[in-house]
Formats: C-alpha cells, structure tokens, sequence
C-alpha cells in the first residue's frame, strides 16, 4: 500500500525545476512586454546598450578594470604633459621675441647716437662752408682742396657770399655772376650738387656748383687759377 502524503504540502512546494521554469517565464515576459511597448525606438536602443554597458563593466575582472583606469589616467597625464609643454615653448618664444625688440631698439638708439656725435658741425663762416662742401664734394666724387676753394673764392668774392658782379659781360647779358665763387644761374643750375640748397646764394651750394663745373671743365677747382 503506498503512503498517503498530505495535500496542504504537496500544493504549496514546487520542485527546484519548476521554479526556474517559472522565473525564466517571468523574465521572458517582462523582456516581450518592454519591446513591445515601443518597438523600435532610439530611447529603448539607448537603454539597451547602457544596461549591456553596464553589465559588460560589471562582468568585468576588477584587474582588467584596474587596467583600463590606468591606461586612461596615463593618457590624461601625457595630455597635460603635451599642453604643459607647449605653454612652456609659446612663453619661451614670446620672451625671446620681446628680449630680440628691446635689443634691437637699443642698438638702433645707440647707433642713431654715435651718427650723431659723429656728425660734423660746420662754423658759420668762410672755413665751415669751405669745409662742409669738402665733405659733400668728397662724398660725390668732386676733386678739390681747402687750397683750391679758398684762392678762387677770395679772387672772385673776398669771401662774400652775396657778392654780385654787375658789370661784366655775363651782367650785360642778363646773368651776373653771383656768390662766393661767382657763379651765373644757368651753370648753377646745370651742376647743381643734388642734397644742396637750390639757392644760387647759399654758400656751400655756390662752391660745391662752381667746382663741379671746374671739375667738369678743368679737371678740378684747384687748376683754376683766374676767371673761368
């Protein structure tokens, strides 16, 4: 005769396959269910994938997440190195470009000083005319000497820079001679020492003019020994 098992005991157990069988219904019908809410939807994809993120990270080994943090923080360090350092050469390169201007503006102020002091200063007279337009016949290329200058201007002048001759034959004609070295407008104008003053009267224009033109003519001022 089998044994009689009591029905309150029977109906309230189940079995370790039954409540899988059950708890795997359940979870297949709450998947079915979310799908089928809105099928399709970036909102639901979105979800999806951060929960498989999620449960991917957490499926993890702690040694492989530890891996990866490091490698991130690595890659943040070298980053910060990178940035750190190209801050550093910008600064650099702007100091150095600041120190070459400061430089360059003390050189150009120390040389515009020496070309100063250098400069001459000519007396306001027959000597500092004579040897201003020395300078200027010496930088153009026009033979003469302070000998030279000075004989001629004192037979023709007397070292008056507003002399005019009003008698000869060039004041007949309507272009007296003129200045230290009596020179008439046209050859002044015709050898007019560029850099000079226009004025026919100036007097290291008149010299500089009247030898030119004996340079042109005589070779140099200092082989003219009378009128020319």
């Amino acid at each position: 005769m089998s044994k009689s098992v009591p029905s309150g005991h029977s109906r309230s157990s189940l079995t370790r396959a039954q409540k899988f069988s059950v708890a795997g219904v359940a979870t297949l019908g709450a998947a079915a269910l979310a799908f089928s809410v809105v099928p399709g939807s970036s909102e639901a994809d979105v979800r999806t994938e951060a929960l498989g993120t999620h449960a991917a990270s957490w499926s993890m080994p702690a040694q492989a997440q530890q891996a990866v943090h490091e490698n991130v923080s690595k890659q943040q360090a070298a980053a910060d190195k990178r940035a750190q350092d190209a801050a550093a050469r910008k600064k650099a390169e702007d100091e150095a470009a600041a120190k070459k201007k400061a430089e360059d503006e003390r050189r150009a102020k120390t040389v515009a000083s020496r070309a100063a002091v250098r400069k001459p200063v000519y007396a306001n007279n027959l000597d500092g005319w004579i040897r201003q337009a020395l300078d200027i016949m010496k930088a153009k290329g026009i033979p003469g000497s302070y000998e030279g200058l000075h004989r001629n201007i004192m037979r023709e002048s007397t070292g008056n820079p507003n002399a005019v001759n009003g008698w000869d034959i060039n004041a007949q004609r309507g272009t007296p001679s003129i200045g230290l070295l009596q020179v008439i407008q046209p050859t002044f104008t015709a050898y007019h020492v560029a850099g000079t003053s226009t004025n026919i009267y100036d007097p290291v224009a008149n010299i500089t003019a009247a030898a030119n033109y004996a340079a042109h003519r005589y070779g140099s001022i200092d082989n003219v020994n009378g009128a020319y």
